[in-house]
């Protein structure tokens, strides 16, 4: 079976498809934490000639602190990702210029601040304020043209955690990482803001594996019907 499987959502009106046009392009990659995301980000980044954005994790204030009791820090650490996000998202859709994005602000929301209110690691007044902020922040965002999930099992996220080394993140559980991937699955199957292309990403290697790499960068270009370019795709 193919590792790759995609299922795509049209926006109204529908984007004619003939002729291959030169426009800049919003592309983001969404996925658990440790699916590689940022290394696929890079990899795109580079491949297509866009530019990157990163989520903010080594300069993040609150992330050893959230690790080391998510209770107390879950509302400061959500308002921040959030912040950040709209700031990153604000500027590319005003911007001129081609993009990668490292995680979606959508994801805060639907995934990361949900499971923390619904574990119990986030109480029913700070969730409710945050949904409040997310939801007048997301109505002046323009959605990503296409929406990359990069589908991993708990197994895979824990080695590329490992490998990865960095230390807030070596006390994430597999039951924590496991109710992220429910809430993703969830998000995913009702994702309709554009096109959606899923990558299950356990038996593939796009960092070390240029057929890998190649074979993604492809069905990009295919969904937002780009042009071939000279040294992007074989």
């Amino acid at each position: 079976m193919s590792p790759v499987k995609k299922r795509i959502v049209r926006r109204v009106p529908l984007r004619r498809k003939s002729t291959p046009i030169e426009r800049n392009v919003f592309l983001a990659v969404a996925g658990n934490i440790g699916s590689g995301k940022s290394s696929l980000t890079r990899l795109l980044s580079s491949r297509f000639g866009w530019t990157p954005y990163y989520e903010s994790v080594e300069d993040n204030p609150y992330l050893n602190d959230f690790y080391g009791d998510m209770k107390r820090w879950s509302f400061n650490l959500q308002v921040y990702f959030l912040s950040n996000r709209f700031r990153s998202h604000k500027t590319i859709t005003e911007g001129n210029h081609s993009v990668v994005l490292d995680r979606v602000i959508y994801e805060d929301a639907e995934i990361f601040a949900r499971n923390l209110y619904e574990i119990g690691n986030m109480d029913r007044r700070d969730y409710e304020n945050y949904v409040a902020l997310y939801s007048v922040m997301t109505e002046y965002l323009h959605p990503p043209d296409l929406l990359i999930y990069l589908r991993a099992n708990v197994n895979t996220l824990l080695k590329q955690i490992s490998m990865r080394g960095r230390d807030f993140e070596q006390s994430i559980s597999r039951e924590y990482l496991a109710q992220l991937n429910g809430h993703y699955e969830r998000w995913i199957q009702s994702y309709t803001k554009g096109k959606l292309l899923i990558v299950e990403s356990d038996e593939m290697d796009f960092v070390n594996n240029i057929d890998d790499l190649e074979r993604v960068t492809l069905m990009i270009a295919k969904e937002l019907n780009l042009p071939p370019r000279e040294g992007l795709l074989r």
